[in-house]
């Protein structure tokens, strides 16, 4: 039964490193942020003609928005790597264990 943990808690630290190594991005009007899979922000490109907009509030939605749309996407990966161990015969549901 040990080792079976061992076998599992294996699987998912390499699941995990492939977690960081897949990056995800998120767009909304001009912001671009790049995240890994594990959501760690990577970048955060903003279009220069944001700038010259001048609207602050504005801008700051935006981030959030494509911040948002990127984590959407990291969970995405995530749900999809837990499936594949769960059909792997690993021990019951591992849907929430990267959320």
């Amino acid at each position: 039964m040990m080792g079976m943990f061992g076998d599992m808690k294996e699987k998912m630290e390499a699941s995990k490193m492939k977690l960081d190594s897949i990056m995800v991005n998120g767009e909304a009007e001009g912001i671009k942020v790049t995240m890994s899979a594990s959501k760690i922000v990577k970048d955060i490109v903003i279009s220069d003609s944001l700038f010259a907009e001048g609207d602050k509030d504005k801008l700051q939605d935006m981030i959030l928005s494509a911040i948002g749309k990127a984590q959407n996407a990291a969970d995405d990966v995530a749900h999809k790597e837990a499936s594949q161990m769960a059909q792997g015969g690993d021990i019951g549901s591992l849907m929430n264990m990267f959320s």
